[in-house]
């Protein structure tokens, strides 16, 4: 079974990390906002978490967040949570596992009041690289608008 302890092994070590960010969410909006940022991640207990810490240089302002993943052993389903120092609140965990060397993980969430699902995909995975996307879609899954690309270069 794909999607198992240690799948988030890759991002362990310090990365440089290129955000591009739609300016606003499911408005048919198209202007793109990009900074770059800092990322340290590393495994735990024995690869079954992960936990990232970030630094977004935000022209809105810069600002800290951080991701907890934690691995079910028994179904090899992965939970992402995702906190930041804007909000006193942890996102709704998107669930999900790897299957072909793709990562992909969803939940239910609500935008400006309206339900939403929330996707995450990591891909482009290689001992220097990796690609995160964060997709919303208001239509139940019919339609996805990618509204935020990470793209991270190892560091160290």
């Amino acid at each position: 079974m794909e999607g198992f302890m240690g799948d988030f092994g890759f991002q362990t070590g310090e990365w440089r990390v290129h955000h591009r960010k739609l300016a606003e969410r499911l408005t048919g909006c198209s202007d793109w906002v990009e900074f770059n940022g800092t990322c340290r991640a590393s495994e735990l207990t024995a690869g079954e978490a992960n936990v990232e810490d970030q630094l977004l240089d935000d022209p809105a302002g810069a600002y800290r967040a951080a991701a907890f993943r934690r691995c079910d052993p028994q179904t090899g389903e992965w939970a992402i949570w995702w906190h930041d120092g804007r909000s006193t609140l942890l996102d709704p965990p998107v669930k999900g596992r790897f299957e072909g060397g793709v990562g992909r993980f969803y939940a239910h969430d609500t935008l400006r009041g309206q339900p939403i699902l929330v996707r995450f995909v990591w891909s482009d995975i290689g001992p220097e690289r990796a690609r995160w996307e964060q997709a919303f879609s208001p239509d139940g899954g019919a339609t996805w608008e990618v509204n935020w690309i990470m793209s991270f270069e190892r560091t160290a």
